[in-house]
């Protein structure tokens, strides 16, 4: 499965479509960290919801990359269900590197400033809240990219329709303070929870709602998957 993984990223790297999230995410927060210095903690925190469509759509890109035909035969190689999670796991790996590159960004063009006032969260403080909100936003983009993917819902425009659906409704549906947001995965709440008090009890719960919302979607890209074939 190791090589099919990596056969996968180098297929994404190698024909260029990394370029084009990779490139959109930057600009985004080159624009969110251009508006003005920020401490760390709620720099992360925005930066995670603008992330969040970007590695989803980043991993949708990566799992179309490879032809039908390929795919098949990795089944029969591998397992239908080695190759499916090769596909996620591989889409795991591409988000990892993009976060990477999401939470050193903002120190090189300067978004992101030290404690000015004295109640302030310290450097360290900021960078583990900053790399918790993103960690816990790429299960949930990997699924929904996944469920958005050629070899889920077949043609490219119910492709996009899921992502856009999945992308808005983790803003619109997290804003709502009715049960509506355990429809969406906790972005915004972990977004403002980064910038509060951040309790231990908070963050546990955000997490499971987060792995639980994922668990979700990626089973219901499993199950298209059987049905498609």
């Amino acid at each position: 499965m190791s090589a099919l993984i990596r056969m996968r990223l180098a297929g994404f790297l190698r024909t260029g479509r990394a370029v084009a999230p990779l490139l959109a995410g930057l600009i985004a927060l080159g624009t969110l960290y251009g508006g003005g210095r920020a401490q760390p903690a709620e720099a992360y925190g925005v930066s995670a919801v603008v992330l969040f469509p970007v590695l989803a759509w980043q991993t949708k890109i990566l799992l179309d990359v490879e032809p039908d035909v390929q795919r098949r035969l990795a089944q029969v190689t591998l397992g239908v269900a080695r190759e499916r999670l090769a596909g996620l796991f591989a889409a795991g790996v591409a988000a990892l590197v993009t976060v990477a590159i999401a939470l050193l960004f903002p120190w090189l063009v300067g978004g992101v400033t030290g404690p000015v006032d004295p109640g302030d969260r310290s450097i360290p403080v900021g960078l583990a809240l900053g790399a918790w909100v993103h960690l816990l936003v790429v299960p949930a983009a990997v699924a929904l990219g996944a469920l958005a993917s050629r070899a889920s819902v077949g043609g490219a425009g119910y492709g996009v329709a899921v992502l856009a659906l999945g992308g808005v409704g983790a803003v619109v549906f997290g804003l709502s303070g009715s049960v509506v947001p355990w429809l969406a995965p906790p972005i915004m709440a972990a977004a403002r929870a980064t910038g509060g008090e951040a309790a231990a009890l908070t963050l546990l719960g955000l997490s499971g709602w987060a792995l639980a919302w994922s668990a979700a979607v990626a089973g219901g890209y499993l199950w298209r998957r059987r049905a498609q074939g």
